[in-house]
This record gives structure tokens, C-alpha cells and sequence, in this order.
């Protein structure tokens, strides 16, 4: 038995990434604690959920930071509460190894008394941090808080003994300014095919139920999706897109649907557990993942794109860098990235031409079994047990 560390400011419940390395750990028979967010007042302080120990150190009631310090001040809490847990815990048992989730990568040093006294330590970076906040807060590449943040990233980099990236594309940069290759692997956000699976419940109601689930920042799109439906109401009125997810660019999408008096075809729903997002997502007509390609979501992976597939329902995607990279249009439907009108003819061809549709689906689903997390486990476990093998 290995008795691992995780720490990660996101809410466990429905951070499919690090559950997933968690619960495979726990699963054979590791020792797994988790340090993370607590989402509402209902959310318990403290709960074991499928062998793993979750310790929910700090509250985050909302998500709607709108300046680099109404976010930064809670992160620079959260490294503080991290660090003193992990201390605490490490000290009363030590740590094999301590596994870090960014946003931000500064939240590495919560590991440093770990390390100091033998832990290894990995950091895994979910998203890329400058070009993330330079999108956020619509900074200049040079202005000097992205320059610094690119400091961080180096410094937080050597602190690690191994650096995971969750895209290739990303691999490349982050290799070039921080870290070496060597000391990198890169997972993308494989689906869990044991959670994401189809449903065959009969379909309630004659709504087409368009989905997105996720956070509501401005380089997803959202925007944009709210105005294709728009559009394709007057061709398809029974249409509807369900929003399940918060973030920043939220009072401005629901501003937005208001002014198109839209507000019974655009409903806002809050995040979802892992498990329950997956039955909702089973039962949608339709996925779609907008993301601008002029902007941070180019190059950020989408999560819910293999989600979709795995669950049989198709999905309409932005033509970014990124998604061209892993995707070709045998499994999904691409759209010119910021055109409504394009993004409105792909819906409508996706919800009316049934024959392709479901040859789409077939071979989507084909592509999400080969690129599971159950494909790719057992390479996260042995990296586990290299970096504890090394001394």
C-alpha cells in the first residue's frame, strides 16, 4: 500500500481528472486523501466516496470572480490551508507522494515539506496558466503579471519531480520553457467509459435538448451557441439549449438570452456530481462545445467531447487548433469557431439527417473505448510506482 497526497482547487465531486486517478489508486488497494473545495454549505467537510478520503478545506460559494485579485486572494488562502493540511497529515503519516492539480501551479509548494523529507511529488497541469489568465482578464502576451505568471510556472516546474499535461500541443511549449521533456508525460482527459455510458431510457417530453456542461467563461462560446439557437429555433422550434455550469461570463449570458427573449429556450442549471451529469448528458439530442479558437480555448482540450461520445449522443465542436488535433469529422460535426450562422446549419444537419447521425455516433463510440482512461490507467499507476521506485 502507497499512501498518496492529492491537492487540487476544484470540487472534487465533478473534477472527472482527479477522481479518476484517485479512485484508481484507491482501487487497487492505496491509501488516497484529497484536499480540495467545498462547493455549497450541504457539501460534507469531510466523506470517503469510493475508497478516497476527501477533506473539503475551503469554501468556494461562487465562481464569478471578475478581477486577477477577487480571484487570486482565495488561491493564495487555499495554498495556505493545502499546506498546513498537508503538513499535518504528512507528519502524522508520511506521504509516498503528492499528487498537485493547477490552477494555479504555485499550489506545487504546498508540497514542500513532503518533499523535503522524501515524497515525490508530480504537477499536473490541467491548464496552461499564462495564456489562461492572459484570456480571463484580456491581457497583453508582455504585460508583466502573464511575464510573471510564466516566472511561476518555471519555478513551480523544478519543484516537481514529474510534470503531467493534459494536451500535447501544450507538451510542446511547456517543454520549451519550463521543464524538459524528459521529466514530462502528457493525459489528455481520457473518458471514464465505467461513468460516461449510454442510457436507453425512453425520452420524456418534445424538446431537442441542446448541452453544454462546463464553466461559463468567455473563451467557451457561449455566446455564440445562445445566438445559433437563436437561429435554428425558426427552422426547429421545439429546440432547446440546457446550460449545466458556472463561471464568470454567467450574468452576461443570462443578460444575453434575455435580450433575444430566449429566456424558456436558454436554461441555466448548476453543476452536476460526476454521475448525475453523465445521465443528463445520456439523455441530451445534441452536445455542443463552442469555444473560440481566437483565444485560450484554441488550444484547451475539451473534456466533454469523448464525454458525449461515450454516452452516444453527438456533438457539434468549435474548429479549433486543439480539436482538429485529436478529431476528424468521421466522429464529431465541426463549425466555422465564432460563426452562429455556421454553427446553426451544423446543429440543424446533425438533428435532422438521422442516417449519418447515428453512423456518427457508431464510430464516435468506437473512438471513445479506444481512448478511455480504462486504456490508459495502467500508465498513470506505473508512473506512480517509477517516481516512488526512484530512490
Amino acid at each position: 500500500m502507497k499512501r498518496i497526497c492529492m491537492i487540487s482547487h476544484s470540487f472534487y465531486e465533478s473534477d472527472n481528472r482527479v477522481m479518476r486517478y484517485a479512485e484508481s489508486l484507491a482501487k487497487r488497494g492505496d491509501d488516497v486523501e484529497v484536499f480540495a473545495l467545498r462547493r455549497s454549505p450541504e457539501s460534507p467537510r469531510e466523506e470517503t466516496l469510493n475508497g478516497v478520503r476527501i477533506y473539503r478545506i475551503q469554501n468556494r460559494f461562487d465562481k464569478r470572480q471578475q478581477s486577477v485579485f477577487s480571484y487570486l486572494l482565495p488561491v493564495l488562502r487555499f495554498l495556505l490551508a493545502s499546506a498546513w493540511w498537508t503538513t499535518k497529515r504528512h507528519l502524522r503519516r508520511h506521504y509516498d507522494l503528492v499528487h498537485v492539480h493547477n490552477l494555479p501551479d504555485f499550489i506545487v509548494f504546498a508540497a514542500l515539506l513532503p518533499k523535503l523529507t522524501g515524497a515525490k511529488v508530480i504537477l499536473d497541469v490541467h491548464d496552461i496558466v499564462p495564456e489562461f489568465f492572459a484570456s480571463k482578464f484580456g491581457a497583453a502576451d508582455n504585460a508583466i503579471f502573464v511575464r510573471s505568471l510564466r516566472l511561476v510556472e518555471k519555478v513551480s516546474a523544478r519543484c516537481a519531480d514529474h510534470v503531467i499535461l493534459s494536451n500535447h500541443l501544450w507538451l510542446e511549449r511547456y517543454s520549451a520553457r519550463s521543464a524538459p521533456r524528459s521529466k514530462c508525460s502528457v493525459f489528455i482527459n481520457y473518458v471514464d467509459t465505467s461513468i460516461f455510458r449510454p442510457r436507453h431510457e425512453p425520452k420524456s417530453g418534445n424538446d431537442v435538448v441542446i448541452l453544454f456542461p462546463g464553466g461559463l467563461q468567455w473563451h467557451q462560446g457561449l455566446d455564440i451557441a445562445i445566438r445559433a439557437v437563436d437561429i435554428l429555433r425558426r427552422r426547429l422550434p421545439q429546440v432547446v439549449l440546457h446550460i449545466y455550469g458556472e463561471g464568470s461570463a454567467e450574468p452576461a449570458l443570462i443578460s444575453l438570452a434575455r435580450e433575444l427573449q430566449m429566456d424558456e429556450v436558454v436554461r441555466f442549471f448548476r453543476p452536476l456530481r460526476i454521475h448525475d451529469i453523465a445521465e443528463v448528458m445520456a439523455r441530451a439530442d445534441l452536445g455542443v462545445v463552442p469555444k473560440r479558437s481566437d483565444s485560450f480555448g484554441n488550444e484547451a482540450y475539451s473534456t466533454k467531447i469523448m464525454e458525449f461520445m461515450s454516452v452516444g449522443v453527438p456533438v457539434v465542436v468549435s474548429s479549433t487548433k486543439i480539436d482538429r488535433y485529436y478529431f476528424d469529422e468521421a466522429v464529431v460535426r465541426f463549425f466555422r469557431s465564432g460563426d452562429a450562422v455556421d454553427l446553426a446549419n451544423a446543429m440543424l444537419e446533425v438533428l435532422t439527417e438521422n442516417e449519418e447521425r447515428a453512423q456518427m455516433v457508431e464510430r464516435a463510440k468506437e473512438f471513445a473505448c479506444r481512448n478511455s482512461w480504462q486504456t490508459r490507467q495502467a500508465d498513470y499507476l506505473a508512473l506512480v510506482d517509477r517516481l516512488i521506485a526512484r530512490d
